[in-house]
């Protein structure tokens, strides 16, 4: 038991020094010549044309997270799918019901308008 958890704290004890190593290395070797053409915005190699802070509206994002969401729980799908064969009747039951709750989400988002492209 004690070695376990001396191995875990090599892990810990490695693992944060390579961080701060690769940080001091990062640091050390960097160039330090600041002018100000390194301190401009760059983009895409063009020069940025209006403010940098531009407001997206909330439905992108709302849209986004409904994706992400929705493609989680379809991958809870996946496992389920390939043991269904070992699985009794009961876990068909729950699976319908896990569906029919992920289609009650879909339908109040679609209600709600959050599926529209304003």
């Amino acid at each position: 038991m004690a070695l376990d958890y001396l191995i875990l704290g090599m892990f810990v004890i490695i693992g944060t020094l390579f961080v701060v190593a690769t940080l001091g290395a990062s640091w050390f070797l960097s160039p330090k010549k600041p002018s100000p053409a390194k301190a401009t915005t760059y983009e895409c190699g063009s020069e940025p044309i209006g403010p940098p802070w531009v407001q997206f509206r909330i439905g992108y994002y709302v849209y986004a997270l409904l994706f992400v969401v929705f493609d989680i729980e379809t991958i809870f799908l996946y496992p389920w799918a390939v043991a269904f064969g070992q699985m009794g009747f009961f876990v068909l039951v729950e699976m319908f019901i896990f569906i029919g709750i992920l289609a009650g989400g879909l339908a109040y988002a679609w209600k709600e308008g959050a599926l529209t492209w304003r």
